[in-house]
């Protein structure tokens, strides 16, 4: 059954924006060979201070890397346990939507939480995954195109220090 793009409300509204920064660690090493979406993850502590204010779930938003902050992209955010690999700690894994020619590893990461998409799902194959996490990604795009969503991604707290 086909998920409309548009998802969320005009506007942001409480929790959101949400403010996650951290350096880039390295994850399972399952997006950009498995699945063929690179993501940076960011620390546990950083995950585990998220589940303060988020439930698990699909996100989207806006994310600088780095010390270079006119470099902002639209992201993906998968927070939480990821069932279909069963993790056992909850991961915050950020899916950045502009193409990068090698690996961050190590620089800092500050993602503006904007909105949710959908809960955490299990999927009875990779390609099934892989098919929703692709209409998450077209979710997110056209839902931060609105104006409220568009105009966080100048928002200071994506200028790093």
């Amino acid at each position: 059954m086909p998920r409309d793009l548009i998802v969320g409300p005009d506007v942001p509204i409480t929790p959101y924006p949400v403010f996650l920064k951290g350096e880039v660690t390295k994850g399972f090493g399952r997006g950009s060979k498995e699945l063929g979406i690179p993501t940076a993850n960011l620390p546990e502590n950083v995950a585990e201070d998220a589940g303060k204010v988020l439930e698990t779930g699909i996100y989207y938003g806006w994310a600088s890397i780095g010390q270079d902050t006119s470099v902002w992209a639209m992201v993906v955010m998968s927070f939480g346990w990821n069932p279909y690999y069963k993790n056992e700690r909850r991961s915050a894994e950020v899916h950045i939507l502009n193409k990068f020619a090698e690996d961050f590893y190590g620089e800092e990461l500050r993602v503006v939480v904007t909105g949710y998409i959908r809960p955490e799902q299990n999927y009875s194959s990779l390609e099934a995954l892989i098919e929703d996490i692709n209409t998450d990604i077209a979710a997110a795009q056209a839902s931060l195109l609105r104006p409220a969503y568009n105009t966080l991604k100048t928002n200071t707290f994506l200028a790093h220090s």
